[in-house]
This record gives structure tokens, C-alpha cells and sequence, in this order.
């Protein structure tokens, strides 16, 4: 077992040390007091300019260097929230329990959890900064925002006036040696199904649990492209041909857990008639075959099980049953459109991220992404003619802007020219299909800004495989560093 000693010895010192201090501040979207005023505290204890907005942010301002005191102001930017993803059976309260890192060779990792390196190291990098009184740079406004991962509050809530630096640097890009210039907007499908629930079960029927586990799950938009399976829209295919020839009835469902998050998991109670209890059990385990076929190569540990339960007290209506199966069958998942400038770029994308029941309703929860807000729309529409249709309710909540390329940016050329002097390779100048606050940052403030995102290694992110690259973080950091030095 790694001990607290050998993160806290990693290099850089100081970065390891503070995000091992934000590990242990249990951080999920929306538990932002503590890691807030952790921060706030932090840059207090420095003697720098600490203020906190109405929504949430903390900026803490940093004098400039001697010589530095006539260059632009620097925004450095991360948010603090992280994403709440644990593997099956495992206990870990991520509203009250510190994350347990561990050490893996070459990277940093959590157990059985998320481990918050998304964006807990960007946070951590930048208090480095503020702490360290050697560095030479520009007067700098490191601001950390609060509840990136659903909704994007914190950004969205940034006034005017609030930040005064006309440059930014971003640090929640995922793949070290890349320089994002522009990532996509998104917007949240809100399905819901209500109903009667049907008391009527046939006394001849018995109960099942099926458990759909094991898939890689990731985050919705880097990872995916890489053709991952869909916890929602696997289970779905197999609910189709149980109610249909099987005599299924569907009881209850819980799939997915976050709407950024590619589903890993889906779990289902449905009633049968007893008779049938054999060709069930036979026909899952025809399905995890078929599963394991379709995704060879993709996923390895698709596990399709089921055992018997409890009998429910009520049953989904049949008509709504049929409904919910035909919506979410026809409901596209996945990538939708790639960039012509940039190929191999997803344009635009959409995540069935969520399905689940209570005893009166199924709420379905939808990811929409796209860089352009025309597609955006249209992807938007048609997912909402398709829901109603079936019958359902359909809202739209947390819209965010895209960020736009600028290939011909200052701050873009001056980091290209530092990274090929130090590393004697040219960055890759990249546009993600990932929300990061860029476009909404700019949005809400007055002055135009320079931006460049860019970050150290993270793979796996929002699913428990998450992990930082150790050395990565080092040339992150020293990175970041030159680029300041030379922000005069």
C-alpha cells in the first residue's frame, strides 16, 4: 500500500503536496464550502488578495515580480469540484470520506474511485505557483471555480468586473505536449416519463435482478469516440427482446449515474413468468456473449448476470414500458458529426447518460455537445421530437457556450515558441470535444481575453481508471513556469 509519504515526495514537492491536501477535502459538484474555504485560507495564509463571489469563486491575486510590474495580467484558471465515480460494491462516501491515492509505476491513482486529478491537479499547480516567491512573472489572478462537472456554475457565474486579467491560461486539458485553443458547448436533455403504476402482477410470476457491470465507462466527451458501450443502450437492447418475446415486465431501472459520465452500469428488476426462469437465465448469458463480440477489442470485462429477487410491489404500465424501450432504441448515442478543419475531431456528440426509475416516473438525462451552436440545436430538436413522440416530457437545462478557435493568438504563438525551445518538439495545437470554462469565462467578462488551455497527463478521467502521469505534472509545472517568465 502506498504510504502518505511517497505522494507527498513526488515531484514537484509543493504541487504533490497540496493536491494531496485537496484529496483529503471530499469535493463532489455542488460540497464546494470546505474545499472553498480551504483556498480562501490558503490564500490568506500568504498575505495575497483573496475574494470569494456569489456563486462560489475564489481568486487570489498575486503581485508581480520586480521587473514584471507593466505586463498584462495573467488569469490562471481551474475548477475545484471533481467527479464522484466509484466501482461496484465499494463504500466510499465522496460526501464525507478523503479520497485514497496510490502509486502505480508511472502514475498516480485512486481506489476504486474517481481520484479528482481532473481538476485537482490544475488547482494544486497553481497554488505552487502562488507559494513559490522565487518565480518570475506578471501580475497573476489564479481563480478556482466551483461546480465545473454538471452545469458549469461556477463559470457561469463569474460578473463583471470580478477578473481584470486580459491573458488565461487554463490547466483542465488532459494529454501534456497538447495547447487547446477551443472546445465544445453542451446542453442537458431532461426526459421524464410519469404514470400509474401497475399493482397488477401476475401470480405466476417470479423476479430478477440483471446486472449489466464491468464497462469502461469515461468521460463523455474525450473518450467519446473511442466507441465504448453505452450501459443504457446495452441493457435496452436486451430489455427489447425480453418484454417482447419473453413476457418482461419491467419493475424498476437505474442506469448511469452522471450525465458527463459514459454509463459503465445498468441495473434492472423484472418480473417473468415462472416457466420462463430458465430461458432468462440462458438468455442473458447469450447476451453477454454477444456483448463481449460487439465490443471485442474495446471492452474486456462486460459482466451480464441474472438472479432472483424479491417480488416488487409495482410494475412499470405496459404502454409506458414500450414507450421508454422504443425512445431509448432509437435514440442516438455517441458521436454525430466530426470537424472539417480539424478531422478526427468530434463536432458533436450526444451521451444517454441516464435512466432511471422511481414508483411513478422514469427520468432519462441526455448530453448534448457540440462546437457549433447550429448542430447543437438541431441534435437538441431531434432527440426532443423523438421523446415526445413517446409520450414524454422533455426540458433543456445547462447551456453553455463553445469556445472558439484563435489560431492566431499571442499567447498561443509565445507558448509554441517556448515549448520548442525547451523540448525541442512542437506542441500539438488541438480543439477537444470536452466542456472547459474558456468560452464561458469570456463570455461573462467585459475585457477579451487570450486563452490557451493545457495540462499534464490524465487518463480515465470520470470513471474510477482515473490517473495522473508523474512525469508529466513535473514538465507541466516547469512549463508554466517559463511561460510566465516570458509574459513580460
Amino acid at each position: 500500500m502506498t504510504t502518505t509519504a511517497e505522494i507527498l515526495n513526488l515531484d514537484p514537492k509543493r504541487v504533490w503536496t497540496h493536491f494531496y491536501s485537496l484529496t483529503q477535502i471530499p469535493r463532489p459538484t455542488g460540497q464546494m464550502e470546505a474545499v472553498t474555504g480551504f483556498v480562501r485560507d490558503f490564500g490568506k495564509s500568504l498575505n495575497l488578495e483573496t475574494k470569494q463571489d456569489k456563486v462560489g469563486n475564489v481568486v487570489i491575486k498575486k503581485p508581480a515580480s520586480k521587473g514584471y510590474e507593466s505586463s498584462k495580467k495573467v488569469i490562471l484558471q481551474s475548477h475545484l469540484d471533481m467527479v464522484p465515480q466509484k466501482n461496484s460494491g465499494v463504500t466510499h462516501d465522496f460526501a464525507a470520506d478523503p479520497i485514497e491515492t496510490r502509486i502505480d509505476g508511472e502514475w498516480v491513482k485512486a481506489r476504486d474511485t474517481t481520484l479528482g486529478a481532473d481538476n485537482g491537479i490544475g488547482c494544486a499547480i497553481m497554488m505552487a505557483v502562488l507559494e513559490d516567491t522565487s518565480l518570475q512573472h506578471p501580475p497573476l489572478e489564479a481563480l478556482f471555480t466551483i461546480d465545473e462537472e454538471v452545469g458549469m456554475d461556477g463559470a457561469n457565474g463569474i460578473e463583471k468586473g470580478f477578473l481584470e486579467g486580459i491573458r488565461m491560461l487554463n490547466l483542465d486539458t488532459e494529454e501534456e505536449g497538447e495547447l487547446c485553443i477551443g472546445c465544445a458547448g453542451g446542453r442537458d436533455v431532461n426526459v421524464s416519463f410519469r404514470f400509474q403504476p401497475d399493482k397488477d402482477i401476475d401470480k405466476g410470476d417470479v423476479a430478477f435482478k440483471v446486472s449489466l457491470q464491468g464497462l469502461k465507462g469515461g468521460h463523455s466527451g474525450v473518450q467519446i469516440h473511442l466507441g465504448r458501450a453505452n450501459a443504457n443502450k446495452l441493457m435496452n437492447r436486451f430489455l427489447k427482446d425480453v418484454v417482447a418475446n419473453y413476457e418482461g415486465r419491467i419493475a424498476s431501472i437505474q442506469g448511469g449515474s452522471l450525465r458527463n459520465a459514459i454509463p459503465r452500469e445498468s441495473f434492472v428488476v423484472l418480473t417473468i413468468p415462472e416457466q420462463l426462469s430458465d430461458d432468462l437465465i440462458d438468455l442473458v448469458n447469450e447476451y453477454e456473449s454477444l456483448f463481449r463480440e460487439d465490443f471485442a477489442g474495446i471492452e474486456e470485462n462486460i459482466s451480464f448476470k441474472a438472479e432472483r429477487t424479491d417480488m416488487p410491489g409495482t410494475l412499470l404500465p405496459e404502454e409506458v414500458q414500450d414507450d421508454i424501450i422504443n425512445a431509448v432504441e432509437g435514440c442516438p448515442n455517441g458521436v454525430i458529426s466530426f470537424l472539417a478543419d480539424f478531422p478526427g475531431v468530434v463536432e458533436s456528440s450526444l451521451n444517454l447518460a441516464l435512466v432511471e426509475s422511481t414508483d411513478d416516473s422514469v427520468e432519462i438525462k441526455l448530453l448534448v455537445r457540440s462546437s457549433s451552436e447550429s448542430r447543437k440545436n438541431w441534435v437538441c430538436s431531434s432527440v426532443e421530437s423523438l421523446f415526445l413522440l413517446a409520450g414524454a416530457k422533455v426540458e433543456f437545462s445547462g447551456d453553455y457556450p463553445g469556445w472558439q478557435p484563435n489560431a492566431g493568438s499571442d499567447l498561443l504563438h509565445t507558448m509554441e515558441r517556448i515549448y520548442l525551445e525547451k523540448y525541442g518538439d512542437r506542441p500539438k495545437v488541438v480543439v477537444i470535444h470536452a466542456g472547459l470554462e474558456c468560452g464561458i469565462i469570456q463570455s461573462n467578462v467585459e475585457q477579451k481575453l487570450d486563452i490557451v488551455s493545457f495540462g499534464p497527463t490524465i487518463i480515465g478521467a470520470h470513471s474510477p481508471d482515473e490517473a495522473v502521469q508523474i512525469s508529466t505534472v513535473r514538465k507541466c509545472y516547469d512549463y508554466l513556469i517559463e511561460t510566465l517568465e516570458n509574459l513580460k
